[in-house]
């Protein structure tokens, strides 16, 4: 059984660059594996191993400047989500691509999970998902808005578009872990919404805390690791990815015709060229002979970013 621990902080690291290298080695000597991404503006990802490593990592991440009160989340895997440990330096912790967007300033209403539901059942908050459409599509609360956006630097657009529907309304969102929220209540509250609310620790603090027959949340929750997705209680969920286009899929969508391990599933078949899936099959084909040989192929592994 291995721990996996979700966490992000937002401060003020005037050398990121200096704080890799030692947190990288400490995560490789505990056994450690998943992505951190290091910027200016804090630290953001998740990271699995034995409960001892991940206790050393958080031990060494609370003695990062300004980070003494940071949160996490801690939930289990029965099989390591991560085969590598990567330690990213990046320009956002979360990509937004607002400068002027700043956590650290102001930030929407935390509301509780246990008041989470009280809120979003008023009939003067619309509740909007910041995710992106690929993990709305497996999970998201009763009533709440899509905004059909493949990434999150596409909210602001989105937002701009669509804020008259929004007239007179509190908002309330929220996302995976809360990181997204931090910036776009933030976002919200520059561009002059009074009310803006957020649900603290996201859906997986929710989906923890509120018993599945209490639960406003429909399906299952898409994560950025192996387990692809988590339900009540933060168990795993029965979702796979599809890794020619990285969307979660279920199991039976793999006996679909559109289906071919690497290469397409239902999702994508549509979206590729022949030399694109040519070329998915060598990639497949070189898995499969780093896998006989009891090695790890680089693109065998789980590449997103985290987003929670």
């Amino acid at each position: 059984m291995f721990t996996v621990c979700a966490l992000y902080h937002f401060t003020r690291f005037d050398d990121p660059d200096s704080l890799r290298q030692p947190l990288l080695d400490l995560c490789r000597d505990h056994a450690v594996t998943g992505t951190l991404l290091l910027a200016r503006e804090g630290i953001n990802g998740t990271v699995a191993g034995p409960r001892e490593g991940i206790d050393a990592v958080l031990a060494h991440v609370r003695a990062l400047p300004g980070c003494a009160d940071i949160e996490w989340k801690l939930s289990t895997a029965e099989e390591r989500p991560f085969a590598r440990m990567k330690v990213r330096l990046k320009r956002e912790i979360v990509t937004m691509g607002q400068p002027d967007v700043d956590p650290l300033a102001r930030v929407g209403h935390y509301v509780e999970p246990a008041d989470w539901n009280d809120l979003i059942r008023a009939p003067d908050v619309a509740v909007i998902d910041t995710r992106n459409d690929y993990e709305i599509a497996i999970g998201t609360f009763e009533g709440a808005i899509d905004p059909h956006t493949a990434s999150f630097r596409e909210f602001p657009a989105w937002w701009e578009v669509n804020k008259e529907r929004f007239h007179n309304k509190r908002i309330a969102m929220f996302c995976t872990g809360g990181i997204r929220c931090e910036k776009s209540t933030n976002y919200l509250l520059g561009q002059g919404v009074e009310e803006v609310f957020h649900l603290k620790g996201g859906i997986l603090k929710y989906l923890e805390d509120v018993p599945a027959d209490d639960s406003s949340w429909q399906g299952e929750c898409f994560v950025f690791d192996g387990r692809v997705s988590v339900g009540h209680g933060l168990r795993e969920g029965p979702h796979q990815l599809c890794h020619a286009c990285r969307r979660p899929i279920l199991p039976q969508d793999r006996e679909r015709p559109e289906f071919e391990q690497g290469v397409s599933c239902h999702l994508c078949i549509d979206e590729t060229s022949d030399e694109d899936k040519a070329r998915f099959r060598e990639r497949q084909k070189q898995i499969a002979l780093a896998r006989a040989r009891g090695e790890r192929h680089l693109h065998a592994d789980v590449p997103e970013d985290p987003e929670y």
